[in-house]
């Protein structure tokens, strides 16, 4: 029979050695798995984590072994290229960090035995990702195992597969569940018994053959239907020889129908289920992508507090545990490949790869439902060579897996006619209007025109955020980083996105906080602080409840601004989340009334007059928070940009006239404005070609690109433009340029 033995313990690990070490000597460290060697400096800031190679050895005596006749070593993520060596001797070599892979070591074993793997997470332009919003931690970062088995057994060489799929297909109330297992060196007289059982672990039905296809029958069918019912059976192959349980596996599956309706969202099992939750990354503080169990035991659970009825697991494969949780808890989930932001045309053998082991090593998870092909990989328009790969990915898809549908994410500069739309079977968009430019009431509008423009093509949004950390405000602006901006950007957008129903997906960006060492921003570099929950969990923003209140069915009142405590103003707002009809908010023991809202969003003014306890009760439910007027403005709200030129709040503003501080849209509606701005904007946006059209980054700058940009405040589209164009501003010329604003009046709104 099959065993599975964890090598996780005591490797000696390196990032010295210049070649493969013969030895372990005094320049190894001991560590155990999970590993990342970028724990620490790749979630620090200024995009100088080591990439390169580390190399893990452990010794191994075959005596101490299981006896059997097969030994495979079992990889289970080792970011992002990765050889392994036995004795001295190279046996493999495999590109993606995110992935299983395997390594029969049989023939090789000796008595003693030095194994080494060197892990490479260094640049390159075959293997994705390469340029991405987020860390790529190096170190064999998930389990290692060693897999014992008999000479006949169930395929463990496939692209990591587990060698038995799972394919139950809906016939009125029955199921009827086509079963193929994959042997290798099977022999004559050898048989396969195929056994489903239900979720306490009784015989549905079973059937011995020497076929590795088998079909059975389950009468009445408990159907999987997400969050309200996520219903497993399990199947279990045995292989038989005289008698005899000589190898065994087993898979968890799910029976249920979907189909996604570009007028009427996603349908599951012929009901209406809108999918509106989250996407999450790998990584937290301190541990970089080395998740134990208990990590994303705790993420799952987050994540379904909040209500979401869908994940995307963005943007590669994540590990199997992950995904078996989120069939346990019924979320619905977008699976992808890291084929992201930049297209090498020398990568392309890499993303078919990748997505072939995506596929065969998911294919069991009924919780899956799409496979992404890419993400704002079109950032700089489709060529034939991008277009070509996609076509490929969609077409593999669809050949592996012929009851999911393919998927991709597209960026917002990407043209509505791209043809690369109109490659996948469904679509969805990365937008940040209200964040990165524009504004956030042209979020819903924006999809209106998208679902008028191609009727058939359902339609979602797979990004939209804003950043967040511990700054304050009573006067929240897009760009401040403040808790208070966050909770009114993601308010805005609730109620545009969750009261249209063609819309089949939407998911925020992000959960949580993640590593992004590449980031120097909002006063704590390092991360992408976008998430609904910091990075270490320990926090959940005031966003977060926002989402709750729409998502969730258990009574809650949440009263927003903990956090801000000192306040200047006499009467200052206050706001409240609950899911229930009615909220009634007390200060210092005193009501200050009832409101009803039907959005789950409450707003209160209240006396600020010393110290003020303020108690929200909803139903059963209260929550409490504190408030203190002050005099002057409490300078540790204040958000003060590490390193930068300037800060919004050194620049002379004068009631009536424009300023640095004012939006780009505002400015350019002056005659005076676009005089000052037409050789500035020229210089930045990297000149005009030959064709008289203006380009930015690769891509075109297109109408609604520049209505985008129209909402950035000038100073924050310098600050973000100036380092995507390399095209720097020295504090003097910034200073010289707001002089010159503050001649022109503002324009009349």
């Amino acid at each position: 029979m099959r065993t599975v033995l964890s090598l996780n313990a005591k490797w000696a690990f390196t990032k010295q050695a210049d070649s493969i070490p013969s030895a372990i000597d005094n320049k190894w460290n001991f560590v155990n798995l999970p590993h990342s060697w970028n724990a620490i400096d790749g979630q620090d800031g200024d995009n100088d984590y080591f990439r390169g190679t580390g190399y893990y050895a452990k010794t191994i005596t075959k005596t101490e072994l299981p006896t059997a006749d097969r030994y495979y070593l079992e990889i289970r993520g080792a970011n992002s290229s990765a050889d392994v060596y036995l004795n001295g001797e190279k046996l493999a070599h495999h590109d993606g960090g995110y992935s299983t892979w395997r390594v029969d070591l049989t023939d090789k074993l000796q008595l003693q035995n030095l194994l080494v793997i060197a892990v490479d997470n260094s640049a390159n332009d075959r293997v994705y990702p390469q340029m991405a919003d987020f860390t790529f931690y190096g170190g064999l970062y998930r389990n290692v195992n060693l897999i014992c088995v008999n000479e006949s057994h169930f395929d463990l060489d496939y692209y990591g597969g587990p060698g038995i799929m799972v394919t139950p297909e809906i016939a009125g109330k029955d199921a009827l569940v086509k079963v193929d297992t994959f042997v290798t060196n099977g022999k004559m007289g050898q048989t396969v018994r195929y056994t489903v059982y239900d979720k306490e672990e009784n015989v549905i039905a079973s059937v011995e053959t020497a076929d590795t296809h088998a079909e059975l029958k389950i009468e009445n069918v408990h159907l999987w239907h997400g969050r309200k019912d996520p219903y497993l059976y399990c199947c279990e192959a045995e292989l038989v020889e005289n008698g005899e349980v000589i190898d065994a596996v087993c898979t968890r599956f799910g029976c249920r129908t979907f189909k996604i309706d570009p007028d009427n969202g996603f349908i599951l099992n012929g009901e209406e289920y809108p999918l509106r939750g989250v996407s999450r990354h790998q990584d937290r503080w301190g541990v970089g992508n080395a998740l134990l169990p208990e990590h994303h035991e705790e993420d799952i659970e987050l994540i379904c507090e909040v209500g979401a009825t869908t994940i995307r697991l963005a943007h590669y494969q994540h590990d199997q545990y992950f995904y078996d949780l989120c069939d346990e808890k019924g979320l619905v989930i977008w699976a992808e490949i890291p084929y992201i932001s930049k297209h090498m045309p020398t990568g392309r053998k890499n993303t078919i790869s990748q997505m072939k082991e995506l596929i065969v090593q998911n294919y069991n998870h009924p919780s899956i439902v799409v496979w992404g092909l890419s993400n704002e990989i079109g950032i700089g328009g489709s060529d034939e060579d991008l277009l070509e790969n996609h076509r490929i990915l969609n077409d593999m898809c669809h050949e592996m897996d012929k009851t999911r549908l393919t998927t991709i994410a597209a960026v917002s500069m990407c043209k509505m006619d791209d043809p690369y739309l109109q490659i996948p079977d469904v679509v969805s968009y990365n937008h940040y209007f209200g964040w990165y430019g524009g504004e956030t009431d042209m979020n819903g509008p924006w999809f209106d025109k998208f679902h008028k423009l191609h009727p058939t093509i359902p339609i979602g949004c797979s990004e939209y955020g804003c950043e967040a950390l511990n700054w304050h405000t009573s006067d929240p602006r897009q760009g401040d980083y403040t808790e208070e901006y966050q909770a009114y950007y993601h308010e805005e957008l609730i109620k545009q996105f969750f009261t249209r129903k063609y819309m089949w997906a939407t998911h925020v960006w992000n959960m949580f906080d993640f590593g992004a060492d590449a980031r120097n921003e909002g006063g704590e570099n390092g991360q992408n602080h976008k998430g609904l929950v910091t990075m270490d969990r320990k926090y959940k923003k005031d966003a977060f409840y926002a989402y709750k209140a729409w998502l969730s069915d258990d009574p809650f009142v949440h009263l927003c601004g903990k956090r801000y405590i000192n306040r200047v103003e006499d009467v200052t707002k206050v706001t409240v989340y609950s899911n229930l009809p009615e909220v009634e908010l007390f200060a210092n023991g005193v009501s200050l009334g009832k409101k009803a809202a039907a959005d789950h969003f409450f707003y209160f003014d209240v006396p600020n007059k010393g110290l003020t306890n303020l108690v929200a009760v909803a139903g059963q439910c209260r929550d409490e928070s504190v408030i203190n007027k002050v005099e002057t403005f409490d300078e540790s709200y204040r958000l003060v940009e590490k390193g930068a030129i300037l800060n919004w709040f050194d620049i002379e503003a004068p009631e009536g006239y424009l300023s640095l501080n004012d939006k780009m849209g505002d400015v350019l509606s002056t005659v005076r404005g676009k005089l000052i701005f037409a050789g500035l904007m020229a210089k930045m946006m990297g000149g005009k070609g030959g064709d008289g059209k203006m380009e930015a980054m690769g891509f075109e700058l297109s109408a609604d690109m520049m209505t985008m940009m129209n909402g950035f405040t000038v100073l924050r589209l310098f600050t973000l433009m100036g380092g995507m164009m390399d095209v720097k501003f020295t504090k003097e010329q910034l200073l010289d340029l707001n002089a010159q604003l503050n001649k022109i009046k503002k324009p009349k709104k």
